[in-house]
């Protein structure tokens, strides 16, 4: 297919890659910064843009790929020029409907991505939706060039996906970062964290994450919890975060039976 690309962040990248090496034709790069919009253009032996005015009016597909505060705009701008091509966005939390064109539909690959770090697409669950068979057989058919895991998803739903995925990445992401600033402060590298992180994760592939919880808060070994609180004592915003985190892990396996490790 013939694909125009609506932004240059982490998803398009990514996306943009995928499509590329799998026979995909990237015409044209639009973003709004030109230094993001040119290093797309070298990557994938394609034309830029920074004005959404100035895009392709030939390709198959226009790929949305973009903040959603900003997707309705640049929708709406685009399809008064090209109202009778199909539009596909990537947001997880965004409706089909905000599309406002005749052929639209939604492709939301699940996994975080990040300009500097290639993903393997071929095993990242991708959720797609349309607004008609025939749409919904094209984006099925362009995802399953690049993914072998593509599923159908409402946009209700979706929404619900993206809120678990912030659970399951973001905020387990931001609890590294804080977990290096705590680390930091006594000169302890972060990568002693590494095989525990790499066992958490993994064992989450055999058993649910409830029966794989552990530590001091699910047994309620008040005598470690306290010694936790006292280190943090000079910040309280990690403390508060750390009772909060304690409290719902023990509310939620309170009637557990827990070993003692």
């Amino acid at each position: 297919m013939n694909i125009v690309f609506i932004g240059a962040g982490n998803v398009a990248t990514n996306l943009c890659r995928a499509f590329y090496r799998n026979g995909h034709d990237i015409l044209q790069v639009f973003s709004r910064t030109s230094d993001s919009a040119d290093r797309m253009s070298d990557l994938f032996e394609c034309s830029a843009t920074t004005n959404i005015d100035d895009v392709r009016k030939d390709a198959d597909v226009y790929v949305f790929a973009v903040k959603d505060s900003v997707l309705e705009e640049l929708a709406i701008r685009l399809a008064a020029r090209i109202p009778d091509k199909m539009f596909v966005h990537t947001a997880g939390s965004m409706p089909l409907e905000v599309l406002k064109v005749t052929h639209k539909a939604v492709m939301y690959p699940m996994q975080t991505f990040s300009k500097f770090r290639e993903v393997d697409m071929r095993d990242v669950p991708v959720f797609v939706e349309a607004a008609t068979r025939e749409d919904l057989s094209v984006v099925r058919a362009l995802s399953e060039s690049v993914s072998s895991n593509v599923r159908e998803m409402s946009s209700e739903d979706r929404r619900y996906l993206h809120l678990a995925a912030v659970y399951c990445c973001n905020f387990v992401n931001h609890c590294y970062v804080l977990g290096a600033e705590v680390l930091s402060r006594r000169g302890i590298p972060f990568d002693v964290m590494l095989p525990l992180i790499d066992e958490t994760a993994s064992k989450v592939h055999s058993c649910t994450p409830s029966k794989a919880q552990t530590g001091p808060a699910i047994r309620w070994d008040e005598n470690v919890i306290e010694k936790h609180r006292q280190l943090l004592n000079d910040a309280p915003s990690l403390r508060e975060l750390y009772d909060m985190f304690s409290k719902s892990i023990h509310d939620r396996n309170s009637n557990v039976v827990v070993s003692d490790e």
